[in-house]
């Protein structure tokens, strides 16, 4: 499991590959999903598409430390498929990442180490050709303040590089700001300091 951190790496895009052993053959799919929603619409999309295989074992991984995780051997002896493709996202450091791996059975049995070998090679070249990017993990800040202030907040935003999810300037001034985690005590202490400001904390992770 990736260790505790403000930042975290993913797949930079979909990447594919190709396995064979003894006829049978691997095909594997690495992709972006931030949801397990999106891991269940690109899965089932891959499903359609390979209608005909025997076999669509996956794995994914999402949230900054792996924290939400599902595998599947679909079929195949259990242990011998969803594992170690999991297993792969684990050795790679990777979340936010769903891997599907299709087979073809090409009449020959592998046997579970064959099995365990071949899931894992497909799932790694597909991982590798899908490259790897970081991600830093914010939390979102709600600021509500006077309209004199509003210099004072945005001289902030800007100078900590924070992002400006939201903003609305009705009755009162309101803006959610996205701050990186190893900068929030900080952030918060700077806006403190300005008078007739009130701060809140977004529900989640960004």
């Amino acid at each position: 499991m990736i260790e505790a951190s403000d930042t975290y790496f993913t797949v930079a895009h979909s990447g594919e590959s190709v396995y064979r052993d003894k006829a049978s053959r691997f095909i594997g799919f690495a992709f972006p999903a931030t949801t397990e929603a999106d891991a269940k619409d690109l899965l089932g999309s891959v499903r359609k598409k390979y209608y005909n295989a025997n076999h669509h074992c996956y794995a994914y991984c999402l949230g900054p430390l792996q924290e939400i995780f599902r595998f599947n051997d679909d079929g195949e002896p259990s242990g011998s498929a969803g594992r170690p493709i999991y297993g792969t996202l684990l050795s790679k450091s990777v979340s936010d990442t769903l891997v599907i791996v299709v087979r073809y059975f090409g009449g020959t049995k592998l046997g579970i180490p064959g099995l365990i070998h071949a899931y894992r090679q497909a799932a790694s070249e597909a991982l590798d050709n899908a490259g790897k990017i970081e991600k830093i993990v914010r939390q979102n800040i709600i600021v509500k303040f006077q309209y004199n202030n509003m210099n004072k907040v945005m001289r902030i935003q800007k100078e900590e590089e924070l992002d400006l999810v939201d903003q609305n300037f009705d009755n009162e001034c309101r803006i959610t700001l996205g701050v990186r985690k190893s900068k929030l005590d900080m952030v918060m202490k700077k806006l403190m300091r300005i008078s007739d400001i009130y701060t809140s904390f977004d529900v989640s992770d960004k």
